[in-house]
């Protein structure tokens, strides 16, 4: 190592956690030992955890730190967490040092990266006093250290804002940086200082908005739980701009899981009048859900057009058709995912109804869709017995979808694009663009005002997603 490196000092040694490395080790490889990993196949892209003395929050920490694999090699750890020291509005990565000292060694910081993310946006400083003492990233570095053995190089970044759109800005700089190669590790307590049995009630809300991974859910949570008049309550979440930075970041191909709840009484009885919470989250991909990996057959495909007519069949007559019993053998149909179906006579559209679906099987969308492809689409008249022989059923499966933050992420004929802003929404198939001389703008632009409601220009302050569909 270079006498020239900049080292930044372990300056919460012996006051957060041990200063000696042998008790140190010691500590960390007990709390750990206390744990398993949920699943050990699981692709973690990031973890939510406390940054308290190690005495009161170690035992959720580890919870989550157990849950990634050592065997897996990340590229970095892009670490955020809350400034208790200095306001910034906006976010100060660390550019200056080289290395970040704990008693158990040293671990190198991705300069180079730090550098790039104030290149890329002036959301991004540097400000020296926002990490000099600061203790919420730096006490994440023994659980990484013991549970990795070598820790890849760290982003260390801390937040200060409360203003949505200079988050939205951060968000979308990370965003590029939120793939397989890399780890999140977001710092934060939750309640503090309200009574045991308050805390419990106040975390137990806002764990429950971030397990559903709606940003704006825990935004409106935090600020009930401000306004409650709770005893002693100053705030829900101390690193709530980080926690609001990562969710901007996530889709439909993440799952938020809750991993351990505990607060400062669980482990002080004695000061059960005034505790702080702890959470502890994983977010994983859903590798098995993922839009790439998604593959039809070709004996898929003539199954779903079997259950789409055979639903619409059945409802000639008054009945439903058994889908489940028609799906079994065929795997890939019981996957969660949406559908639409369209009815065509003659070449003219005839109907065509769709649903994201992602919480109900393939083969049951498609019965549903089908169904009310022939008979609920408001703009036909309904599909009669005389008629269906000379219907063409085409069936576009959709693959999950995932949050986009600039058209760039956009490719027109490949993605449909889902424009969604409070309760309007409205999306384009991918094949819309094969029937129009759009560009991408013009093609979201279209969408906006006439699927969503919400004007030409309405998508963009709007959350907006793309997917993929396979048609047959």
């Amino acid at each position: 190592m270079s006498t020239e490196s900049i080292i930044r000092p372990a300056t919460q040694a012996n006051r957060f956690y041990e200063g000696n490395p042998q008790r140190l080790s010691e500590e960390v490889a007990h709390f750990l030992s206390r744990h398993q990993a949920d699943d050990t196949d699981q692709d973690v892209a990031a973890l939510i955890v406390p940054h308290a003395g190690y005495y009161y929050s170690g035992h959720v920490a580890a919870k989550a730190f157990k849950q990634l694999n050592p065997e897996r090699k990340y590229k970095r750890i892009f670490l955020l967490g809350p400034s208790h020291h200095t306001w910034l509005d906006g976010a100060s990565v660390d550019t200056k040092a080289d290395f970040y000292a704990t008693p158990l060694g040293h671990v190198a910081v991705d300069k180079e990266t730090a550098q790039a993310l104030i290149e890329a946006d002036s959301v991004f400083t540097y400000q020296e006093d926002a990490h000099a003492q600061e203790h919420c990233l730096e006490v994440q570095l023994p659980f990484l250290q013991q549970q990795l053995g070598k820790v890849p190089p760290i982003v260390p970044i801390i937040i200060a804002t409360n203003d949505f759109g200079r988050l939205k800005q951060m968000a979308t700089a990370l965003k590029p940086y939120f793939n397989k190669e890399n780890l999140f590790v977001i710092s934060s307590d939750f309640s503090h200082y309200p009574s045991y049995e308050d805390a419990i009630s106040i975390d137990g809300m806002t764990g429950k908005a971030i397990e559903r991974g709606d940003v704006r859910e825990l935004i409106s949570t935090v600020e009930a739980n401000a306004a409650s008049g709770t005893s002693g309550l100053a705030t829900s979440a101390c690193g709530l701009f980080a926690i609001v930075t990562l969710m901007l970041m996530l889709d439909s191909s993440y799952e938020v899981r809750h991993l351990l709840y505990q607060n400062s009484g669980d482990i002080d009885p004695q000061g059960r009048d005034r505790v702080v919470g702890y959470h502890a989250f994983a977010i994983v991909r859903k590798t098995d859900q993922q839009g790439d990996e998604f593959l039809l057959t070709d004996e898929d495909k003539q199954q779903l057009k079997r259950i789409a007519a055979e639903s619409i069949k059945a409802h000639f007559d008054g009945q439903k058709v058994d889908a489940q019993a028609l799906s079994n053998g065929y795997p890939t149909l019981q996957k969660q995912c949406g559908a639409f179906v369209s009815l065509h006579k003659n070449g003219r559209l005839r109907g065509c109804i769709g649903h994201f679906g992602e919480d109900v099987p393939l083969y049951e969308i498609v019965t549903e869709m089908a169904r009310a492809a022939a008979f609920e689409d408001p703009r036909f008249l309904n599909v009669t017995r005389e008629e269906f022989d000379e219907l063409e059923i085409e069936i576009s499966v959709l693959t999950p979808m995932r949050r986009i933050y600039s058209l760039d992420e956009f490719e027109l004929h490949r993605h449909g694009i889902y424009i969604r802003k409070g309760f309007h929404s409205g999306t384009y198939l991918p094949q819309v663009a094969d029937e129009v001389n759009w560009t991408k703008e013009e093609f979201v632009s279209h969408c906006s005002q006439d699927k969503a409601g919400l004007g030409w220009d309405g998508w963009k302050d709007a959350d907006l997603y793309v997917y993929e569909a396979i048609v047959f």
